[in-house]
Order: structure tokens, then sequence, then C-alpha cells
């Protein structure tokens, strides 16, 4: 995303579009490729409501919501591009509020990784996580990435 200061996150959060929705898919190539034919699309608000049930000390990812919201709504998998935007959203709109803080940085891409795309990118996720006494490391040496050391221990269950 670009320009974020400058747009109006909590009204995309509100905007549902034609979501939820099920889509059958019958390519076989995608249907190996995630697991199923069922795919799952999630509102931007479901994403919100679920980063803010995180606690304190705790993190998620974002392939565990979205099998969660999978599960929940009788599919094989939710949709991967849509919760990416959706999660960022959610940051962002947080970002533009002043109250009802939804704590984005608790949500994490794969493999506890922190999301560059967040209010404030990497810098300001670090210092969130490791307030809340996490240790962060960082993987590579040309493509620098940021990890949540041992987050399999401190991943929040939505089970």
């Amino acid at each position: 995303m670009a320009n974020e200061e400058k747009k109006d996150f909590n009204a995309m959060l509100h905007d549902a579009k034609d979501m939820p929705k099920i889509k059958i898919l019958t390519d076989q190539q995608s249907i190996e490729k995630y697991g199923g034919s069922k795919m799952y699309f999630a509102p931007p608000l479901a994403y919100d409501e679920i980063m803010k049930q995180i606690p304190y000390g705790k993190i998620i990812t974002v392939g565990s919501i979205r099998d969660y919201l999978a599960k929940r709504n009788h599919a094989d998998f939710a949709e991967p591009i849509t919760a990416g935007i959706f999660v960022s959203i959610a940051a962002w709109a947080s970002h533009q509020r002043n109250t009802d803080k939804t704590p984005y940085w608790r949500t994490l891409k794969a493999n506890g990784e922190l999301n560059p795309k967040y209010p404030g990118g990497i810098e300001k996720q670090k210092d969130l996580l490791s307030a809340e006494g996490h240790q962060i490391i960082q993987k590579g040496h040309k493509n620098i990435r940021y990890y949540v050391a041992e987050f399999e221990k401190v991943q929040f269950s939505l089970i």
C-alpha cells in the first residue's frame, strides 16, 4: 500500500463488499495447492475482531486466523491474498483511531515473521513486541527479516 496516511482505513475496515462468501474452485492445480476446493472470503472486520482477542504477551499468525475462519465457516481454506491485505487494513485503521485500538503488532506473518507493512514498519513492531517480553531475532544477510523467537510457544489458540 502507498500513501497510508492519506487513506481512510476505518472506512475500508467497515466495507464488507460482498463478503463473507464462499467460492468453489474448479482448477485442479489450485485445489492441490490450497488443500481443497471450498475457499472462504472473510470481510476485513472479521480479521480485526480476531486480532483484538490476542492478549498481552501472546501472538498469532495470519495463517492461524485464516485456518480458524475457514473452519468456523465450513470451508477448506480462507483466501490468503485478501487475508494479508485485510490484516494490514486493520493495523492502519487502529493506527488512525484514538480509541478502540487493535493490538495489530501481535499478528505476525508465517513462521513468526514481523510485518513491514504495519504502521511504523518493522522498528515499531519490534519495539512493541519487545515491550511485551518477546525476543526478536534477525535472519538473513542481504534480505534481512525479523521473527519472534520460539513464536510457537507464545502463539494464542483461537480454539
